[in-house]
């Protein structure tokens, strides 16, 4: 029923001559793998850019030397080095208050600047926190460090800072298989992304973690390219689309 909720959806946008900016964030590469060569290559075969963001800290030349050969490739900065800084009564966090901001703000430039080294033109100025978390006084500091977007997960706020490119559905069930979570939850959550809407352009970010992909996790992605790769509302777009850099 979701699945079929989510088509209607786009049918619905589609007559109206509304359109969903479709696009893809994996989190936590740092080396070529076997399932990251999976997820590279489902972009290449539906033409649908990918934003990979890698970890600066372990981020290999060997993922460098890949990643630099694809055009449908962007690469993000996944924090420093995905660490925990937070103490065991909160939730995980690497860019919290807790070692001082000056730490944490010096460690976010040297990302930037490793993934640019790294990458080259693939890389781009969108900083992914791990875990989806950033401590709100942070924030405002990233524009001086060269970051252009900030890109988290759950609706963007419309008072933020700096430029919000978040996704909205994540497809890993991290509270219990920690593999694919079901197929009609996943749409409904899309559907529900593009209910809630009422721009003209409406993204829809999909989030996922290639290194815990399991079956269910690789069907949805077939599935999910598949149905919107022809659909006329959609468009599948690369983050820099959705940044506004040229």
């Amino acid at each position: 029923m979701s699945r079929s909720q989510f088509i209607g959806m786009l049918d619905a946008y589609a007559r109206t001559d509304r359109t969903v900016q479709l696009w893809l964030r994996d989190d936590d590469a740092i080396e070529p793998t076997e399932a990251l060569s999976r997820l590279l290559g489902l972009s290449e075969g539906w033409d649908a850019p990918l934003t990979i963001a890698a970890i600066p800290a372990h981020a290999t030349a060997a993922l460098a030397g890949l990643l630099r050969q694809l055009p449908l490739i962007s690469v993000a900065v996944h924090g420093w080095d995905h660490l925990n800084h937070a103490p065991t009564s909160e939730k995980k966090q690497e860019l919290g208050l807790h070692r001082g901001e000056a730490v944490v703000l010096s460690r976010l430039a040297e990302g930037l600047e490793r993934i640019r080294a790294l990458f080259g033109d693939r890389a781009v100025p969108l900083l992914v926190p791990p875990w989806n978390r950033i401590a709100p006084a942070l924030v405002g500091h990233l524009t001086s460090l060269g970051y252009e977007a900030l890109s988290v997960f759950g609706p963007e706020r419309k008072e933020a800072p700096l430029r919000l490119v978040n996704t909205h559905v994540d497809i890993i069930d991290w509270k219990g298989t920690r593999g694919g979570r079901a197929m009609d939850i996943l749409y409904a959550e899309a559907a529900a992304r593009l209910e809630a809407s009422e721009t003209l352009k409406t993204s829809l970010g999909i989030l996922t973690h290639h290194l815990v992909h399991d079956e269910a996790a690789w069907d949805f992605l077939d599935d999910f390219f598949d149905l919107t790769a022809n659909h006329p509302a959609c468009r599948w777009v690369a983050v820099r689309e959705l940044m506004n850099i040229p």
